[in-house]
């Protein structure tokens, strides 16, 4: 059984300075999981890895390159105890991405509709979910988004990228 993700890595110094700040808000998963940007969400794929990497190889060829900006905070509260940092640049972009990988050996029927974002605050008390809006509400950071990742979630609870995917269309 492989449990896998599929996601954008959001890349350092902003990973780290945004896995710090989870951690400090008391969200236990900040150790665990690599700075993100969901694409895929955990997904059991059994004993098909290598059906989705010649999937995630063929999408990742079919799109280009962009620019993704973050900015400001948001939350999905009360549906579910999460605050994040918003998607403001490159969101049609990631959903375009999204909606091409979630086809094929990763398609299913997913919990929520898709909304790009990174999570900064997960099931911790209200009050760390409000200090982390409140925190980050004027975070802004910019980068090019050049790849996705394949992460697999080990044994030990951790999630480790496997393998990346250049994007290429127009390159």
């Amino acid at each position: 059984m492989s449990v896998i993700g599929v996601a954008i890595a959001v890349p350092e110094p902003y990973a780290t300075e945004l896995k710090v700040h989870r951690a400090a808000f008391g969200d236990s998963q900040a150790a665990s999981i690599p700075t993100h940007m969901t694409l895929v969400p955990p997904t059991d794929v059994g004993d098909a890895l290598d059906v989705v990497f010649r999937h995630l190889g063929a999408v990742a060829c079919r799109h280009a390159p962009f620019t993704m900006r973050l900015r400001g905070t948001a939350t999905f509260r009360p549906i579910s105890p999460v605050v994040f940092v918003s998607v403001i640049e490159g969101i049609s972009a990631c959903e375009l991405l999204a909606d091409d990988i979630r086809r094929g050996p990763l398609e299913q029927r997913y919990s929520f509709p898709y909304h790009p974002h990174v999570t900064i605050a997960h099931h911790v008390e209200d009050a760390a979910l409000d200090f982390a809006y409140e925190k980050l509400s004027d975070y802004d950071a910019s980068f090019a988004v050049e790849s996705f990742q394949l992460y697999e979630h080990g044994a030990d609870g951790v999630w480790r990228p496997v393998s990346g995917f250049m994007l290429s269309a127009g390159v």
